[in-house]
């Protein structure tokens, strides 16, 4: 089904992880959640999130007739991973990879030069809200090969952020 056990996300995560000698931090997880297609529905989600003292950084919607997937990235995604489970949300997680825009928007196309370089298809791409501690746009992409692309998108300079880099 779409609900990941502790087990399995313990086993996902360490099977995410990069070699800690390469780069510090966890990955940043993206929630896919499963909403009934009605008013509302969303706005429970986001609640929920709120009250176990999480904030949502961002959201991408992909509406049905009958179902919307919400793509959910979150400050404290264990947190909000228990609350999925112990309320039966359904959902499933993967790992996305976020990028600092250190010159703004304007350094957008540079940095989807360099995916196409890496000949990565972009599955996911959003924008995340910015914290009032940020002064620079992040993005948020789903990528076929995310290794690859995350070094040549370091080599050219760019900031890739880890979820304690999101985290309060």
């Amino acid at each position: 089904g779409w609900t990941i056990s502790n087990r399995v996300h313990s086993q996902a995560l360490a099977a995410m992880s990069p070699d800690p000698s390469l780069k510090k931090g966890s990955p940043v997880l993206q929630f896919t959640v499963m909403l009934e297609s009605r008013v509302g529905a969303l706005n429970g989600v986001v609640k929920l999130i709120q009250e176990c003292h999480a904030e949502v950084l961002g959201v991408k919607l992909a509406e049905s007739s009958d179902v919307t997937l919400a793509r959910i990235v979150v400050t404290d995604p264990d947190i909000v991973m228990q609350q999925f489970l112990e309320r039966g949300i359904p959902h499933c997680m993967l790992e996305i990879v976020v990028v600092e825009l250190k010159d703004g928007v304007s350094s957008l196309p540079g940095c989807l030069s360099v995916l196409l370089q890496a000949e990565t298809n972009i599955h996911s791409f959003y924008s995340l809200l910015v914290r009032s501690d940020r002064d620079h746009p992040l993005v948020a992409f789903h990528l076929e090969d995310t290794e690859f692309a995350v070094s040549l998108l370091e080599k050219q300079g760019f900031k890739i952020l880890c979820q304690e880099d999101l985290s309060r």
